[in-house]
C-alpha cells in the first residue's frame, strides 16, 4: 500500500463527548448530525454548540443507532444495531420514537447496519449478517448479509448472500446501487431498476490486506470514497477502478495480528475494538461538508469527536443537503 496523500497533522476536529459516532451527515447550512449510542443523534451546529436528540424505544429498551438518515421534516431514521435485535426506528427531535420497519418478508430484522432514502421514494436498508453474535460474520467466505428495498409496495429483500453488507449509495447517475461488503473486502454495485429490482452484482474494486470497507460517498468526478475500519484508511476508487490511498492511521504489528485472525477465521470483537493508532479511532463513514463540499467529515466507532480533512474534489450533494 503506498503512502497516504494526507498527513495526520492536517486533520481538524469537530464535536466533543460523542459516543460511538459511527455515521455522519452534513447539510448546506453547516449542520452535522451523527449517530450516538446514548440513544439517538447529536446535532453539531456551525457555531460549535451541540445538542443530543435521544430517547428510548416504545418498549423501553435503548436505541443503538448505527446508520442514520435525515428526513425532510427534521426527524431521523435510525438503523438499530442491538445485540440481538434490529429494525429501523423514526426519532423526532422532541424525543418521540416510532417503529418504522421491524420485519421483512415475515421475519424480524436482525441487527441492522444502515438506512438510506433515495430521490425516487425508496429507502434502502442493510443487514450485515444473520449470524449471532455478529462477530461470527467477520469471515472472508460464506456471507449472509442482505439489502432491503422499502417503497410503496412494501419491504422486500432485493440482494442476499453479501459479505457483511455495510453502507450503500446510489450512484449519481441513478443507474447503480453501490455497496461495501466489509469482510468480502470489495466494493460492489447492482444495476438499479425503477421498480427497485437490482440486476446482477458486479465487483467494482477488491481490497487488499488491512482494508475492511465500511463508509461510502461519491465525488462530482465519479469517484467513490471508501472508509476502512481497523486500518483507518480513506481510499478513493476512480471510475476505472484505480485505488488511491488518501489517509491512514494504523500500527503495522496490529494490522498483522488482525490479518492472521482474518486468514484463520478467528477474527472477533477485540480485533475491531482494540485498534492501535495515533489519532483516528476506527473511522467508519464519510460526509462532505462546507460551502463547496470540499471538506470531509469522518464518523468513527471508538472516538468521541469527528475528524475533518480538505478534499481534492467536491462531494456529490446528498439528498438531505438542503433540508432545513
Amino acid at each position: 500500500m503506498p503512502l497516504p496523500r494526507v498527513p495526520l497533522t492536517e486533520l481538524g476536529w469537530r464535536g466533543h463527548d460523542l459516543q460511538r459516532p459511527e455515521c455522519v451527515l452534513a447539510t448546506a447550512v453547516g449542520d452535522l448530525y451523527t449517530a450516538d449510542w446514548r440513544g439517538g443523534v447529536v446535532h453539531l451546529r456551525p457555531d460549535g454548540t451541540q445538542v443530543l436528540y435521544a430517547a428510548a424505544r416504545p418498549d423501553g429498551l435503548p436505541l443503538r443507532p448505527n446508520g442514520i438518515a435525515l428526513l425532510p421534516d427534521g426527524s431521523f431514521l435510525l438503523a438499530q444495531l442491538g445485540a440481538d435485535d434490529g429494525g429501523v426506528y423514526r426519532l423526532a427531535r422532541d424525543g418521540t420514537v416510532t417503529p418504522w420497519l421491524l420485519q421483512v418478508q415475515g421475519r424480524p430484522l436482525p441487527p441492522t447496519n444502515f438506512v438510506l432514502p433515495d430521490a425516487d421514494g425508496r429507502t434502502w436498508v442493510t443487514v450485515s449478517t444473520r449470524r449471532t453474535p455478529r462477530a461470527r460474520g467477520y469471515r472472508r467466505e460464506g456471507g449472509d448479509g442482505f439489502i432491503v428495498c422499502v417503497d410503496g409496495r412494501g419491504a422486500r429483500i432485493v440482494a442476499d448472500g453479501l459479505g457483511y453488507t455495510n453502507e450503500v449509495a446510489v450512484h449519481p447517475s441513478g443507474a447503480w446501487l453501490y455497496v461495501n461488503e466489509t469482510f468480502a473486502r470489495r466494493l460492489s454495485r447492482f444495476p438499479l431498476h425503477t421498480d427497485g429490482r437490482l440486476g446482477d452484482q458486479q465487483v467494482v474494486a477488491e481490497f487488499g490486506p488491512g482494508t475492511f470497507p465500511d463508509g461510502l460517498a461519491f465525488d462530482v468526478d465519479g469517484g467513490a470514497w471508501v472508509v476502512s475500519i481497523v486500518s483507518n484508511r480513506l481510499i478513493r476508487v476512480a471510475p476505472d477502478g484505480t485505488q488511491t490511498l488518501w489517509l491512514q492511521d494504523a500500527d503495522a504489528a496490529h494490522l498483522a495480528w488482525v490479518e492472521t485472525a482474518f486468514d484463520t477465521g478467528t477474527m472477533d470483537r477485540p480485533h475491531l475494538d482494540g485498534i492501535r493508532s495515533e489519532v483516528l479511532r476506527n473511522i467508519s463513514s464519510i460526509a462532505f461538508t462546507g460551502p463547496e463540499r470540499r471538506t470531509a467529515v469522518l464518523g468513527c466507532l471508538l472516538g468521541d469527536r469527528l475528524a475533518t480533512l480538505t478534499m481534492p474534489v467536491a462531494g456529490v450533494a446528498p439528498m438531505h443537503w438542503n433540508y432545513a
